[in-house]
């Protein structure tokens, strides 16, 4: 399906872009907050591709979702706790708004 494949590589631009940003947190916070946020990408990315595979798709999406709400808190704590610029942090959140938006399209066709 195109939004499968529109949804997996927005969310796999958005990995490669992020991941050098975050290897920058201050060394305690790599191995808590980073490592939270790298998990959940990672997460959402292998819940995409199982997606594509499965006939029912809803539970993977409802999952796809609650990944990509969890990313979009951790993110902001990062922001918040000043690890990440707000400059780097607004543009996170237009991907993450963005992926949003091709998922909930996808959620009200496959509901």
């Amino acid at each position: 399906m195109l939004e499968d494949l529109v949804l997996y590589q927005k969310t796999y631009d958005l990995i490669l872009w992020l991941f050098p940003i975050i290897n920058k947190f201050p060394q305690k916070q790599r191995f808590v907050l980073a490592q939270q946020i790298e998990n959940e990408l990672i997460e959402t990315v292998k819940d995409i591709i199982q997606a594509n595979h499965e006939r029912c798709k809803r539970e993977l999406l409802q999952r796809i979702s609650l990944h990509l709400e969890t990313s979009r808190i951790l993110i902001r704590l990062a922001k918040d706790f000043g690890f990440m610029s707000i400059r780097h942090y607004e543009h996170a959140a237009e991907k993450l708004n963005e992926i949003g938006k091709i998922l909930a399209g996808l959620l009200k066709r496959f509901s």
